[in-house]
């Protein structure tokens, strides 16, 4: 059978789907959709603190007894993130400030983002004993690996080349999830720069199958049957899909945004670092076009601090539904998104 792998065997689940983890947009309701259908649900903890780490792994718990994912940034800021002073930030703002205009909201003020760092996030997550734990942007210590097998947590790191894939393993964890630089969202280099590292999902799926000895999930560009088919054909143990979750009506999304995926065959995505500072994918949109050439010529501040440029702008856009001032997430194969619900979308391939 077709759903018969390694993956399968070593996560506890009836299919090989994991849902890829959504940083603000997860739920525990899309995890718990994804989870009791058969495939891993995963919930992004970007952001989160200890406490609300403990408290979402008990929401999960209360909706799904299948296993499922919690995620953590290795690495949740870039360096000189907590160094940019007010000049810079108010220059990094002023190509924004008639936006903020048109959508009749003040721009926000100069402050020195707070993440919770891995660090701190990581004593919350072992203890709250997630059966998955899934990392992206770097690797953790190994006294961390070790801490997870001593409370039966698999872990699951995300790379974007071979040479990462192979860290990841040598490092301990259980599985390795390859993302093809199709991927809707950011890229997960940490070996080098994610503009050097951008590896396609056919080309890197079978050299990374190749290279390492645990299971291999496949990400970027895989939305339906014909995807996941592939990917299976080209040496993975399972799959990861995240555009395709994100339009569900399950997902955290804004209205607007699940609409523009559902309605995508028109538009084109964007690999840019100016929505954050980082690189990332999502649908073309007057807003991207705008931070785009800037950050192409080096004109953005380091991850998060960019994004705090646009967090107010992103969040009354979607307020008033303009898809054209907000970020919106989407891998390559956004046209092939045809589901609004979880459950629904998941029995396709049975």
């Amino acid at each position: 059978m077709w759903h018969d792998t390694s993956l399968v065997s070593r996560l506890g689940i009836r299919f090989p789907i994991v849902q890829g983890p959504f940083g603000g947009f997860s739920t525990s309701r899309l995890v718990a959709a994804v989870s009791n259908c058969g495939g891993l649900g995963s919930y992004g903890a970007l952001g989160l603190t200890p406490a609300q780490i403990t408290a979402i792994v008990s929401e999960i718990r209360g909706v799904t007894a299948s296993p499922f994912a919690v995620n953590l940034w290795v690495s949740p800021d870039d360096p000189g993130a907590r160094d940019v002073d007010r000049q810079a930030f108010e220059a990094a703002l002023a190509p924004l400030l008639p936006y903020y205009a048109e959508l009749g909201i003040a721009p926000p003020a100069f402050s020195s983002p707070a993440w919770p760092t891995f660090e701190e996030q990581i004593p919350a997550l072992l203890d709250a004993r997630p059966p998955v734990f899934s990392f992206i942007f770097g690797i953790p210590p190994a006294e961390i690996f070790a801490a997870c097998r001593q409370r039966n947590i698999a872990t699951m790191g995300v790379a974007t080349t071979v040479d990462e894939a192979m860290a990841i393993e040598a490092a301990g964890a259980d599985v390795v999830v390859a993302s093809g630089f199709e991927a809707g969202g950011h890229r997960a280099s940490f070996l080098k720069s994610a503009e050097s590292s951008l590896m396609g999902t056919f080309s890197l799926i079978p050299q990374v199958a190749d290279s390492v000895r645990v299971p291999v999930v496949a990400a970027g560009g895989i939305a339906d049957g014909r995807g996941i088919a592939a990917a299976l054909t080209l040496g993975a143990d399972g799959v990861q899909i995240g555009t395709a979750f994100l339009a569900c009506d399950e997902s955290g999304a804004a209205p607007a945004h699940k609409e523009a995926l559902l309605h995508s065959h028109a538009t084109p995505t964007l690999l840019t670092r100016g929505y954050t500072g980082r690189l990332a994918r999502g649908l073309t949109n007057r807003l991207g076009e705008t931070l785009d050439p800037l950050a192409r010529a080096g004109s953005f501040l380091p991850y998060p601090v960019q994004g705090v440029l646009i967090r107010e702008l992103r969040a009354e856009a979607a307020k008033q539904g303009r898809t054209d001032l907000m970020p919106m997430w989407a891998g390559q194969s956004a046209p092939l998104v045809t589901h609004r619900h979880a459950g629904r979308g998941l029995a396709g391939p049975h």
